[in-house]
Order: structure tokens, then C-alpha cells, then sequence
């Protein structure tokens, strides 16, 4: 009985140790692939907009979705691009099966591309060969961003103008109405430089930074006062006193703008001193 007790011991000992030496068996691990979202992807699901380029907006205008090209710079030849409604790809080298072409068609000069047609958006937005020509794509963000711009430029040419003094409205208004400005009021004259600032705030900006606008001006009013003339030619400045000449006026260059270049030479320096003395008189 003792016998039968210290065998039974040995065994329950040998398979303990066969439990703890047995290897754990590796696990297979199977590795998903990455199935590519939205998410990953540069291209935004999301509703989208195309109107007609240009001011007509007719009742219908279909533009073309077959035999039309793009060319594939990665690959290095032209494929051919086609809008089939049953078809996941736009390159007709792609696709499978019948080809059932759908009609690409503008009402009253938009067309609204719901986010679902993922296939019409990217030939409308990437491949089709009109984009920007017949139609655009409505960007909402940089149609903001163009209006803040446009914006932020008329506030800084109101404050430009509200910072001139006389001399220089008279110079930028004279370039904007011409000899009009001599019988001009100081108000009058401030009122229409800021109408002229908010409605073209860029060449507003662009003749005040212009140093040579002043001196533009400077002639101009030296010749109406008949300090100086300008021959019937207009190619020779002279005193109007005794028509000594003063400056040849360089071919095809506009006299005044020669003279202003003129007066930042030694010799055009002493004659502005002596006519602004007269000016000023």
C-alpha cells in the first residue's frame, strides 16, 4: 500500500514538471492591412460648387464629360478621362465593364456637386481641361481670405489719405482728374481722394509710395502758372519768360515724367529752388 502511494506521488511530480517545462507556443499575429480613409486621404469629402467663369448665366450649359484628356506626368502620357454614372473612376483605362456616359450640365450658370459623387468633383476639380476656363470651382475660405485682403487695403489707403497734406492730394488728384484740380476747393479735393482711395485702394497706395507723383505735379502747376512751358511738340521745356530752354524731353517718355526725373539732376535741382520761390510768391 506504501508502494502504491509513493508511485502515485511520482507521477503527479513528473507531470508537474512536464507542465512547467513545456514551451509556450508562439502566437501567430496577423497584421491588418491599412484600409486608406477619408481621414488619410488630401482630398475633403464635402458638398461642393461650380459656377460658369464670366457674368452670363444661362438657363443650361452642358460642358464635355467624354473625349477629353489629362495628362498623367507619373505615368508620362495623356488617358483619356470620361463621367460614366456606373463607373468608380474618371480614366477610361480604368474602368470596367459597359460605360454608361452621364451628362455634365450648369443651371443658371452653377452646378451643385453633392458630396457623395466623390467622381464628378475630382474630374471637375483636378483633371477636366475647362477648369478655370468655363467654370471654377467655388472656394468659400479663399473667397474670404481675398475679401479680407481687399478690405484690410482700403483701410490702409483711407488712412493714407486722411494723413495727406495739400500738396500731395493735389499731386495724386491731379494724376486721377488732371488740370480739374486747380479749380478744385481743399474739400472738395479731400473728398474725392478718399472716394478715389476706397475705390481703387491699390493704385491709391501705389501713386502716394510713387516719389516722383510730387514732382510731377510741381510742373504741372509751374506750367499753368507759366513759369515754365512746354513746346506744341512737347518735346522741349523752356522759361516762359524768355524762352530759354531748359530740358529735351527723352523719346518716347511722357514730358512730365522727364521733367521729374529731370529735377533730381544738380542742374534740374537749381531750377526747382528758382521756381518754387515763384511758386510761392
Amino acid at each position: 500500500m506504501a508502494k502504491k502511494k509513493e508511485t502515485k506521488k511520482e507521477m503527479e511530480t513528473a507531470n508537474d514538471l512536464m507542465e512547467v517545462q513545456t514551451p509556450e507556443q508562439p502566437k501567430t499575429v496577423v497584421k491588418e492591412e491599412s484600409l486608406p480613409t477619408s481621414k488619410n486621404s488630401s482630398w475633403e469629402i464635402k458638398d461642393r460648387m461650380y459656377r460658369l467663369t464670366g457674368s452670363k448665366k444661362p438657363l443650361s450649359r452642358m460642358i464635355r464629360s467624354a473625349n477629353i484628356y489629362w495628362f498623367d506626368e507619373e505615368k508620362g502620357y495623356e488617358r483619356e478621362l470620361k463621367y460614366c454614372q456606373n463607373q468608380r473612376t474618371v480614366f477610361v483605362d480604368e474602368m470596367k465593364g459597359d460605360q454608361r456616359m452621364e451628362h455634365i450640365i450648369f443651371r443658371n450658370g452653377m452646378l451643385v456637386v453633392e458630396k457623395e459623387k466623390t467622381i464628378l468633383q475630382k474630374l471637375l476639380s483636378l483633371y477636366h481641361p475647362e477648369r478655370d476656363v468655363t467654370f471654377y470651382e467655388e472656394k468659400p475660405a479663399v473667397k474670404a481670405a481675398n475679401e479680407v485682403e481687399i478690405i484690410e487695403l482700403e483701410i490702409d489707403a483711407l488712412t493714407a489719405a486722411r494723413n495727406l497734406d495739400i500738396d500731395m492730394i493735389e499731386a495724386v488728384m491731379r494724376v486721377e482728374i488732371g488740370s480739374k484740380v486747380s479749380k478744385m476747393s481743399s474739400k472738395e479735393l479731400k473728398r474725392d481722394l478718399l472716394i478715389f482711395a476706397k475705390k481703387n485702394p491699390a493704385l491709391f497706395l501705389e501713386l502716394v509710395n510713387d516719389e516722383n507723383v510730387v514732382l510731377r505735379n510741381f510742373g504741372i502747376r509751374a506750367t499753368e502758372m507759366r513759369i515754365i512751358k512746354l513746346s506744341s511738340d512737347q518735346r522741349t521745356f523752356s522759361w516762359g519768360s524768355n524762352d530759354r530752354k531748359l530740358m529735351t524731353v527723352p523719346f518716347d517718355e511722357h514730358p512730365y515724367t522727364a521733367l521729374a526725373h529731370w529735377f533730381k539732376t544738380d542742374e534740374g535741382m537749381e531750377i526747382y529752388t528758382n521756381i518754387e520761390k515763384r511758386l510761392n510768391n
